[in-house]
């Protein structure tokens, strides 16, 4: 097998999701997905990209986190320098897509960067099989609403495979996938396995809107974000509210962030 991977982009930016939200994060994001999602803010990443060795992709990650690599340099010969080993070494690094795991070798590159000492996340669809992915990785896995078009496409049998260390994210855009989802957590007992993310769909600009998507099934009720977060309080979710911070940062359609 060729070691390589097809990747649309690798930047350092900050964290925009999931519990580790706000921190640094280099995200390494990888071509192609089978799934058409109706909110999908990177069908960019469907076709474009190009292919890297798996070893100038980590040269590529240890460079950007060349910085932070200085500072806990400086930290372990006594400088009196800031750090944040109390959280976790950073940056953070994510694998995101498209769908990491279509492509056979995220998983030894996953486990490549486990190794360099980087705290890995993966971004996935839940369409796909959780469990040849290094247990040191931590995965935040999607189960698809039925506003994504998509809920058909979850792979139920992941869920045996999630450990504390793991976050499931249900991206709620209608009244509907709100109280789909609330049925899942009570159902599978969602809360005791790991943190669960209810993630508002951002609304897609014009030239986010590509026409490859799913189309909203119909009679489904747009939820807001005020109403998300009011439905949460009123029935007392164990979940964690959020939206995409990055999008609130920068704007909501601009790549490499």
């Amino acid at each position: 097998m060729s070691d390589t991977l097809v990747i649309n982009e690798i930047y350092l930016s900050l964290q925009g999701e999931s519990t580790f939200a706000g921190l640094p994060c280099i995200f390494i994001r990888l071509t192609a997905c089978n799934l058409r999602c109706s909110y999908c803010d990177t069908a960019y990443a469907f076709t474009q990209g190009e292919k890297k060795s798996l070893a100038d992709i980590r040269a590529e990650v240890l460079r950007l986190a060349g910085p932070f690599r200085q500072i806990e340099f400086a930290a372990a010969r006594g400088k009196p320098v800031l750090t944040l080993d109390s959280i976790e070494k950073l940056p953070v690094v994510e694998l995101t897509g498209g769908e990491p795991l279509l492509q056979k070798n995220s998983l030894p590159l996953m486990a490549a960067l486990c190794d360099d000492g980087f705290t890995v996340l993966l971004e996935t669809s839940g369409a796909h099989d959780i469990a040849t992915v290094d247990p040191r990785v931590r995965r935040i896995m999607d189960l698809k609403c039925p506003s994504s078009g998509e809920v058909a496409r979850n792979r139920w049998e992941n869920l045996a495979h999630l450990r504390n260390t793991d976050e499931i994210k249900f991206v709620i855009g209608t009244r509907e996938d709100y109280d789909w989802a609330k049925h899942q957590i009570v159902e599978h007992r969602l809360a005791s396995i790991c943190p669960l993310l209810f993630s508002w769909v951002h609304p897609l600009s014009s030239d986010q809107q590509d026409k490859s998507l799913k189309a909203i099934p119909d009679g489904q009720t747009p939820i807001s974000r005020l109403e998300l977060a009011e439905k949460i309080i009123a029935d007392a979710l164990p979940v964690r509210f959020q939206v995409q911070l990055h999008k609130v940062i920068w704007p909501p359609a601009q790549r490499g962030v």
